[in-house]
């Protein structure tokens, strides 16, 4: 009959190419392929798709922009201009979901492609406040148990790449049903923690004020769950406030201020301190001087990281219309400016703007967009409102 010489004709594309095809969508448009065809379900929700759908997304590396205001928090990617770019560039930011409810303001830890809120209150679920890790693509997330948290502790996201898992990293006490923290009684004792942290091939590595020495970088293997000092005294100084960089797979602290220069010009001073020994416990100092008008006349921006390609990131810190997304290339002593657009007349207005955290290299993952791991939505992507 002709229903079955339909079931019997061949495919126009074979499956490794069907596969292919699917491997270069966006994360979200290859989940709802998912749900259009047996056929195509099954072949979507292989480890081994997950696999190739990654090293896809790898290779085009994107911004992500989490904006705050009033405790509502609005995530945006945009695609991240390569270093072979022309030397001014214009992207335009791509609106994804909304997240409300956080009461730490500001205050988030980011791991490959999912961030942690350490103080969330979501109505629905509780009366006390949780932590919180969400998709910020996808708006799905999961509510882990009450923490007591100390007034100088921080929680931290950490991903291990081998046994691709998420651990959450904190001080404090607190119990659940389906989650429960573990106490790790061998924890290292240390005043409080200086800066945030940055997770490096399965490493959390964050900066604190140590009882002895004047300061420490902690380092936490997220598999072993095992601690470790490294001596960090040229942190030292009250005018040190250090940003931790993945430098090429190294641990890195980058600092910044203006200061004026031999011809009485104010310039952006960058100073670089890379890990190059951790045995030795060998820094290494690099200074930059940075004299160009688009960012000495831009004086609210922070570093955001690092690129896989080697360039250091510094994004304003307010939805300021412009609003700019700048790269540094030490090695070339080059400076690039990228103008960012598409985040909204509200929040571009000049009394509703929104306080901005920027991530470089943000991949695509389906294995993180996966509803196993993050069960519940706590928002719908829907068109941005002006």
């Amino acid at each position: 009959t002709r229903q079955q010489k339909a079931n019997t004709m061949t495919p126009f594309f074979t499956t490794d190419i069907t596969t292919d095809i699917f491997a270069r969508l966006p994360a979200k448009s290859a989940a709802r392929c998912r749900t259009l065809s047996k056929q195509w379900s099954s072949i979507l929700s292989t480890p081994d798709f997950a696999e190739l759908f990654l090293t896809h997304s790898s290779t085009r590396p994107r911004l992500l922009f989490a904006v705050e205001r009033n405790g509502l928090w609005t995530f945006f990617t945009s695609p991240q201009p390569q270093p072979q770019s022309s030397h001014s560039t214009v992207v335009t930011a791509e609106f994804h979901t909304k997240f409300d409810g956080d009461v730490s303001r500001y205050l988030c830890s980011y791991a490959s492609g999912l961030i942690l809120f350490p103080d969330v209150w979501i109505p629905s679920k509780s009366d006390d406040t949780n932590p919180v890790v969400c998709n910020p693509v996808t708006g799905k997330y999961a509510t882990l148990p009450y923490l007591s948290i100390y007034r100088k502790s921080r929680a931290f996201l950490g991903f291990d790449p081998v046994g691709k898992q998420f651990k959450v990293l904190s001080l404090g006490e607190g119990g659940g049903e389906e989650l429960s923290w573990r106490v790790k009684d061998d924890g290292p004792q240390y005043d409080h923690c200086l800066s945030e942290a940055i997770c490096i091939e399965g490493v959390l590595y964050y900066l604190a004020e140590n009882f002895s020495d004047p300061r420490v970088v902690v380092r936490f293997d997220v598999r072993s769950e095992e601690f470790e000092f490294i001596e960090a005294g040229c942190f030292s100084g009250e005018e040190v406030a250090v940003k931790l960089i993945n430098y090429k797979g190294k641990v890195a602290g980058v600092d910044w201020k203006y200061v004026k220069a031999d011809d009485e010009k104010i310039v952006l001073e960058l100073s670089l301190w890379v890990l190059e020994d951790v045995e030795m416990n060998e820094w290494v100092k690099s200074v930059y001087v940075l004299s160009e008008e688009m960012i000495v006349r831009r004086c609210n921006f922070s570093v955001a990281g690092m690129t896989g390609g080697g360039e250091i990131v510094l994004a304003m810190d307010y939805t300021t219309k412009p609003y700019y997304v700048f790269f540094f290339d030490p090695e070339k002593n080059t400076l690039r400016g990228v103008e960012v657009q598409g985040f909204g007349d509200k929040l571009e207005a000049l009394g509703t703007r929104g306080r901005v955290r920027v991530f470089v290299d943000y991949v695509e993952d389906l294995s993180v967009h996966d509803g196993k791991q993050l069960k519940s939505s706590i928002s719908v992507p829907c068109e941005m409102m002006n």
